[in-house]
């Protein structure tokens, strides 16, 4: 008998908890939504949008633990200033109130497919919406500002949000990448960069502001921002499609069932995304706060190739920090010259540094980095040799791949780690997959190619050897050192240079070798005939005199002979 008391006694709790969460409306709303409801009044049921298909952007059904590795941003020391808790059951009709008192001239209107939406955002994702509130941090003022540079609706900073996740980094199944989802085709219609190292569409600087221009010239075409939208995510080819198979009808609402599936979802996904991230605290969502590091960045521009592994052996910094500062980068490599220079994004702090030290950094183990062959012109010289020729040696290369180490490396080319290091000028023992080693040396006599590509000078008992380099477009001092193992101002000590200017086509000595020679006992004929060690048209001149002279002596002999006759 208590114990049916209590069972009773408990679902009677529950249930008027349950009533009052349905039933609250927040005082400050009541006056809103009363207003709401007499300016608009329900619609009927005949003309309520149903979707029993919805198909959510991809953004929201990635998996949080996907997410947190693509955005690249250590949450491990995150804090929570504000009390979460449940998500509370918020009646349609706030909803609908909360939604007109937003500031904003973009139509935000509620049915059921929106309140899908905001549920899934507010239930499920609101782990995943407490984290892009954090990024929002760092990119919504940034979107804000390209939209006002543009006179564009504010409002639209939230796109990336159902359509990346705030990843820069995000590729959708068909292909479209970044934070706006630029297919390749459109990213490149609107002046983004895609190559094998760039990829524009990932810059959340130049990807916005392509985003602004082309959300700017779709509103110009349809003066609806619900049907703009729909054609930024589907193509103005599928939007003008349905527009005709409805009968020319320019409401998204009424074209809606025309649409593609996924492209149904996504003026109601966006409508719901302005709602949460306005709302959120309404809904017991707390932002996660991270290292305020992310916000205080500073750039840079660069004119010479250099590799994040550069940057962060010198500096110090991680190559995770690095990939989230310029996301476009898609090999580490920021392949600048003087042509193109392109952006490096750094912490503030981090920046006076690489200004500081920018000669050391450029330099840095160059030559592990960059591999590429400048010419291979001696290969067709040799005819076709298979092996790499350095100086005096012969030296064997081995690429670096996922699991290998200097020791196991070592064993498998039975070598010393102190080889290794020694033969790629390595400071430490980290390695990178796809690096170039030096694994075998052999040394080789000098061939008469070798030969060719240097100059020799003799001065006492020293003979100096150079070695030349011509200079190519897009060159620069600390390119050519790197290259070579020395340094600039060596280069500019042996090429007389009082600055790091280049000119195309100059000849550089890029190196020196200076050698001690035996020089044989000068006889007096070689005294008196200097030449005859310069070259060989000389020595030919030295040997017809020297046979004119033994002819006039010979005579001179003779005809002393016969005067004694």
């Amino acid at each position: 008998m208590n114990r049916n008391i209590l069972l009773i006694a408990v679902s009677l709790f529950i249930s008027t908890t349950l009533f009052a969460q349905q039933e609250y409306i927040n005082p400050m709303e009541n006056a809103t939504l009363q207003a709401s409801e007499e300016e608009n009044p329900p619609r009927p049921l005949s003309e309520v949008i149903e979707d029993h298909h919805i198909v959510f952007p991809e953004s929201m059904t990635r998996p949080l633990s996907q997410l947190l590795h693509d955005w690249q941003i250590d949450f491990s020391k995150s804090t929570n200033d504000c009390r979460g808790g449940m998500n509370p059951m918020v009646p349609d009709s706030v909803i609908i109130a909360r939604l007109q008192a937003l500031p904003t001239e973009m139509e935000m209107t509620f049915n059921s497919v929106v309140r899908s939406h905001i549920d899934a955002y507010a239930g499920r994702r609101r782990d995943q919406v407490a984290y892009m509130l954090a990024l929002g941090d760092y990119y919504f003022p940034m979107f804000a500002e390209a939209l006002d540079r543009y006179g564009l609706p504010l409002e639209l900073k939230y796109l990336p949000v159902i359509e990346s996740a705030l990843n820069p980094i995000a590729v959708s199944r068909m292909g479209a990448t970044g934070l706006w989802q630029f297919m390749l085709r459109t990213g490149q219609g609107m002046g983004l960069e895609v190559s094998t190292l760039v990829d524009e569409r990932r810059d959340p600087y130049q990807s916005t502001d392509a985003a602004a221009r082309y959300l700017r010239d779709l509103y110009t075409i349809y003066e609806d921002w619900n049907l703009a939208i729909a054609a930024y995510n589907c193509g103005p080819g599928n939007v003008n499609r349905a527009i005709a198979r409805s009968g020319g009808k320019h409401d998204y609402w009424e074209i809606y069932h025309r649409l593609p599936r996924e492209t149904r979802g996504y003026v109601p996904a966006f409508i719901a995304a302005v709602y949460v991230m306005n709302y959120h605290e309404e809904h017991n969502i707390c932002p996660v706060h991270v290292d305020h590091s992310l916000l205080a960045l500073d750039t840079i521009h660069i004119n010479e190739q250099i590799h994040f592994n550069q940057i962060a052996e010198t500096l110090d910094v991680s190559i995770s920090d690095l990939r989230r500062f310029n996301p476009k980068f898609r090999r580490d490599i920021i392949p600048a010259s003087e042509i193109k220079p392109y952006a490096l994004v750094l912490p503030t702090n981090l920046m006076y540094a690489f200004v500081e030290n920018a000669d050391e950094i450029f330099g840095h183990n160059r030559s592990q980095h960059f591999t590429h062959r400048v010419t291979t012109d001696q290969y067709l010289a040799d005819g076709g040799a298979s092996t790499s020729v350095s100086g005096n040696f012969e030296n064997t290369y081995y690429r670096v791949r996922s699991g290998d180490n200097l020791s196991v490396i070592a064993q498998r080319n039975r070598v010393s780690v102190a080889q290794l290091r020694s033969w790629n000028n390595l400071n430490s023992d980290r390695l990178s997959i796809n690096q170039r080693l030096i694994v075998g040396r052999r040394a080789i006599p000098q061939t008469q190619t070798q030969i060719a590509q240097t100059s020799t000078t003799t001065s006492g008992n020293t003979q100096t050897i150079n070695q030349y380099y011509r200079v190519r477009s897009g060159d620069t001092l600390n390119a050519i050192a790197g290259r070579h193992g020395t340094t600039v101002a060596q280069i500019q000590q042996w090429n007389g240079m009082s600055n790091t200017r280049l000119t195309v086509d100059r000849q550089l000595i890029v190196g020196q070798q200076v050698m001690q020679i035996e020089v044989p006992e000068e006889t007096e004929q070689e005294e008196s005939t200097p030449e005859n060690i310069t070259n060989e048209s000389s020595n030919i001149i030295s040997n017809f005199i020297r046979s004119q002279i033994e002819e006039v002596s010979e005579e001179s002999e003779e005809n002393e002979n016969e005067e004694e006759i």
